[in-house]
């Protein structure tokens, strides 16, 4: 008769109670030592790019990236139209950015507008416009100005009834503020409209910096968005775009030329697409610019046309604005025979000057220092004048 021994039941009890002690401590240990996705995209690129998209009913209502540069809590916002047009690979042809969205989702939405601004947006936020008024209300409302008292209805007889000036628009209001519609609101203001709901949106999350911060308040806020990060990496994600200064954040919208395709009016980005590729890399280099004394500044230029080419400056203004610069004034040069293009540097900010000379390849920049007596109210009004040359074909200076 066998006789099983104690000794070594107990024996191989305590060697597997070690063995699971072990696998507890590595796992542990492991995931205290993981990077955070977050943290370890800013390891490698010094801003954070985020994708915000809402959508409703079947259409996308806007389509914003957001970068921000913790270190300064700079922030920008480019705005890409539902209706920007390209030749799209994940639907094989040529259509709208919404369609895209629509018909393949958005981790596909993202890969192509990768592709537009030719750098990676490695997060997303995607809005649900019913899920946003619940987030407005746990949020404390949006706060937006309505320049006239807002009262219309659409074919189906649904009232929109809006109060005028800065208000704070609950869940049910702000949802009205995105849908209303009017006959004399053009396609500008609509766009306007709806990017003052974003720069709302940002705002709120500043407002509550303190309570998205605490997990456990986050976790309801988060089941009202949703994002391609697991719930810890997309607290952290929200935690740190929520310090940004919204005050100073400001939209930016790539033009381009209308062309009517099947029957559709679809937006094609000037220069085919590399002026928002340009235009993306501008914006996300300002924001790291060490001038930190002017991180909120908003840069004026006066633009002359130097050449016999009509229109020239005009044309340029538009390029420019796109950058997110202010023109105060374009014009004629004093002559039209100007070879080369010049910047003129009258703030004396060498770096700033270089970022603007980059953009349209413009290595001639001269300093100008204006004495206090002088007769001229141009360098006093403007950070820098650029006056077109020959060397200028429209989008850049030519080596």
């Amino acid at each position: 008769m066998k006789i099983n021994n104690p000794n070594s039941n107990k024996g191989a009890f305590l060697l597997l109670l070690i063995f699971l002690i072990l696998i507890t401590v590595t796992v542990g240990l492991a995931l205290s030592l993981r990077v955070s996705t977050v943290d370890e995209n800013l390891k490698t690129d010094r801003v954070i790019k985020t994708l915000v998209v809402m959508e409703d009913k079947n259409r996308v209502l806007f389509t914003d990236v957001f970068i921000y540069y913790p270190v300064s809590q700079r922030g920008a916002l480019i705005n890409i139209l539902e209706n920007t047009g390209a030749i799209f690979s994940s639907l094989g042809r040529v259509d709208s950015i919404e369609t895209v969205y629509l018909e393949k989702g958005i981790d596909a939405y993202k890969s192509e507008i990768e592709k537009l601004v030719g750098q990676s947006i490695p997060f997303y936020i995607n809005l649900n416009l019913t899920k946003f008024g619940e987030l407005t209300d746990m949020l404390g409302g949006m706060k937006v100005f309505i320049p006239s008292p807002i009262d219309a209805k659409n074919d189906e007889g649904e009232r929109w009834l809006l109060p005028s000036g800065v208000v704070s628009l609950d869940g049910d209001k702000i949802q009205s503020y995105l849908n209303y519609e009017r006959s004399d609101e053009n396609e500008d203001d609509l766009i306007e409209r709806r990017q003052d709901v974003v720069l709302a949106f940002f705002a709120a999350l500043s407002r509550n910096e303190k309570i998205i911060s605490d997990k456990k308040s986050f976790a309801a806020i988060s089941k009202r968005m949703s994002s391609n990060l697991d719930d810890k990496e997309f607290h952290r994600l929200v935690t740190i775009i929520s310090q940004v200064d919204s005050e100073h954040l400001t939209p930016q919208t790539i033009t381009g030329s209308r062309r009517i395709v099947d029957g559709k009016t679809l937006l094609f980005p000037y220069y085919d697409g590399q002026l928002i590729k340009d235009v993306f890399k501008q914006v996300s280099n300002s924001l790291i610019s060490l001038d930190n004394a002017n991180v909120n500044r908003t840069y004026v230029l006066e633009i002359q046309n130097g050449t016999t080419v009509q229109g020239l400056a005009r044309n340029t203004m538009a390029l420019l604005q796109s950058a997110g610069y202010d023109i105060l004034s374009t014009g004629n040069a004093d002559s039209n025979d100007y070879d080369k293009t010049v910047i003129i540097n009258h703030i004396g900010n060498a770096e700033i000057a270089k970022s603007l000379g980059d953009f349209i390849r413009c290595s001639n920049i001269v300093e100008e220092t204006v004495a206090d007596d002088a007769d001229s109210t141009s360098a006093s009004n403007v950070d820098f004048t650029i006056i077109l040359g020959k060397d200028f074909d429209g989008r850049y200076v030519k080596k």
